[in-house]
């Protein structure tokens, strides 16, 4: 029987996996930041951070209620966990855009563009 961990203790959980994942960006993640932070497209946006109390968003720009999730390998065999959390962010507000890591390495430009219209909905 799993032992039911106090919903502050998740959430420290998650705040320490949030700092390691900041640490040791992909490249995609990397290379993607580079492009966002300083409010390059005018908004603030932050990385490897808690949303909804229960999920790590590669980016989020809380004043906006836009996360952006870099789907790489790790993604692919993931959709349907992908398409649940999702949901859930919708459900509390946020507004969810997925950008293929191939994308953001291959046609960093597309990237940016797709970002910048998630941001004018």
């Amino acid at each position: 029987m799993q032992k039911s961990v106090p919903s502050f203790a998740r959430r420290r959980q998650l705040e320490e996996r949030a700092r390691i994942m900041r640490c040791a960006p992909t490249p995609s993640e990397a290379a993607l930041w580079r492009l966002l932070s300083a409010r390059k497209l005018g908004v603030s946006f932050r990385r490897q951070v808690v949303v909804a109390g229960r999920f790590i968003a590669d980016f989020a720009a809380p004043a906006a209620r836009l996360i952006v999730e870099v789907d790489g390998g790790y993604h692919a065999h993931r959709a349907g966990a992908d398409a649940r959390r999702d949901r859930v962010l919708r459900r509390e507000g946020w507004r969810v855009l997925r950008l293929p890591a191939a994308l953001v390495l291959r046609s960093p430009s597309e990237a940016v563009a797709a970002v910048r219209a998630a941001l004018c909905r």
